[in-house]
């Protein structure tokens, strides 16, 4: 067990339309994650992108999730380029995409003997994730459960049941923004699991029932058009609506920022 004075810490969050992440890396991540799993502790390792900043400003059980996360990363190439508008210039490294971290995370996983579990999708698409991640790392240990069940019923009962039998060193909600968040604050004090993560569509995309955007469209900031492209009427007003309203918002702050300025000048 490592003492408190040996433990890596999160590095100091930055404000950014309004929200706070932590500009991290993802070796860093990694290292947080598996020093989580190797202390017995309870994390939430959030993450941000314009999507998730939009639903923050109105959808007070997501401010209270990311009250509760121990750290938040940069997940949306978007978000990044509004850090750079807002005047912190962070490397691209520290934008890290679930679906570019899955593959080393899982690879580790099956290293160090990790239990994972797979919440969401619909029926049929866990065991399809499962198989895919089995056959690319042999002797991996996950489990799923889909995300169509009733979350004020016994049903909800019956999956946190599960999550307490297995205790998974690595748990993934993908329900979908808000959901996903509302349901791991609800059923916070209930959960039994190491390094717990928001994690949306990646589920889909591991079972490949949803095709996986070209690595490249993400390091060049067109992830979104390409997403657009594959499911126009679930994503057209995540991608063609909420940004703008996120840029007006922040021209205004940085507008209110002059005026006080002006304002409270004193003349020479």
């Amino acid at each position: 067990m490592l003492s408190q004075e040996s433990r890596l810490q999160v590095q100091r969050g930055i404000q950014v339309l309004g929200v706070t992440v932590n500009p991290l890396a993802m070796g860093e991540l990694t290292a947080l994650v598996e020093q989580s799993i190797e202390c017995g502790d309870k994390h939430i390792f959030a993450n941000h992108n314009l999507h998730s900043v939009y639903l923050f400003h109105h959808d007070p059980a997501m401010r209270q999730f990311y009250r509760l996360a121990y750290c938040t990363y940069v997940e949306g190439m978007g978000l990044l380029m509004m850090a750079w508008l807002s005047g912190h210039w962070l490397p691209r490294t520290n934008r890290v995409a679930n679906l570019d971290w899955i593959n080393p995370l899982m690879q580790l996983a099956c290293e160090r003997g990790w239990r994972v579990c797979f919440i969401g999708g619909e029926v049929g698409v866990g065991e399809k994730a499962a198989a895919n991640l089995r056959a690319n790392f042999p002797g991996l240990q996950v489990k799923t459960e889909h995300g169509f069940f009733d979350q004020n019923s016994t049903e909800n009962d019956r999956v946190l049941d599960r999550i307490r039998a297995e205790k998974p060193n690595l748990l993934f909600l993908g329900l979908g923004m808000p959901l996903q968040e509302g349901w791991i604050v609800k059923n916070w004090d209930r959960l039994e699991a190491n390094a717990i993560f928001n994690s949306g569509n990646l589920i889909r995309f591991v079972a490949e029932v949803v095709r996986t955007p070209p690595r490249w469209t993400g390091q060049l900031g067109i992830e979104w058009a390409y997403r657009l492209m594959m499911e126009p009427r679930k994503l057209w007003r995540r991608y063609l609506v909420e940004p703008p309203m996120l840029l007006l918002g922040l021209a205004l702050g940085r507008f209110k920022e002059k005026v006080g300025e002006l304002r409270f000048k004193r003349p020479e």
